[in-house]
């Protein structure tokens, strides 16, 4: 009598690790597919627009925004952000182990890297196809904060792609930056991004 208990134990345990492996295969299949969406426009340059922003991004202001997806292979992409004449800003979304990873690569025009690069952080869930966001690393704040950047500890990047329109957003407490690129219409390819071959 104390068998058939040990069984429905047993045979429930199984079951939720089922779930959980289907669960986690999952996850896979829907970063993967967003990282394929991103990926079918390599070699491909678009425009975009600041539709949300605040005083911190007058930098943005007045400026030709062209997003480049200029490298890409089976587990990285190299999207360099070029912001009028400044080539400084490359986009990396990388597949890790445990998701998706976004890194921000700065150089300076020589090439050197900025002392605030590399940062960003890891998906913390599966998001959606459409829909990838990135909470903040330790290593990133760790660099914030020895930059004197302590506003941006708490920073999530956010990358969307539809049909027709890629976008990149940071938000953070009072603050929601904004860049949406059109995808249906490509534009001439920008310079190569600084520090870049």
């Amino acid at each position: 009598m104390t068998i058939t208990p040990i069984k429905t134990t047993i045979s429930v345990s199984l079951l939720a690790s089922s779930f959980l492996s289907v669960s986690s295969l999952a996850a896979d299949a829907i970063q993967n597919q967003y990282f394929d969406a991103l990926a079918a426009h390599c070699g491909n340059a678009y425009e975009g627009v600041v539709t949300a922003g605040n005083s911190a991004d007058d930098g943005f202001s007045g400026k030709k925004l062209i997003m480049h997806v200029r490298e890409c292979s089976d587990t990285e992409l190299k999207v360099p952000f070029h912001v009028g004449d400044d080539h400084s800003r490359t986009w990396i979304i990388t597949k890790t182990d445990n998701g998706l990873r976004l890194k921000h690569d700065h150089r300076h025009q020589d090439g050197t890297e900025d002392k605030v690069t590399m940062y960003g952080g890891d998906t913390a869930d599966s998001g959606t196809v459409t829909q990838q966001s990135f909470p903040v690393d330790a290593q990133s704040i760790a660099n914030f904060k020895a930059n004197g950047l302590d506003q941006s500890v708490t920073n999530v990047w956010h990358m969307y792609i539809e049909p027709n329109t890629f976008t990149y957003r940071l938000t953070r407490e009072s603050r929601d930056f904004r860049v949406d690129f059109d995808l249906s219409k490509p534009v001439a390819l920008p310079p190569t991004p600084w520090g870049h071959k």
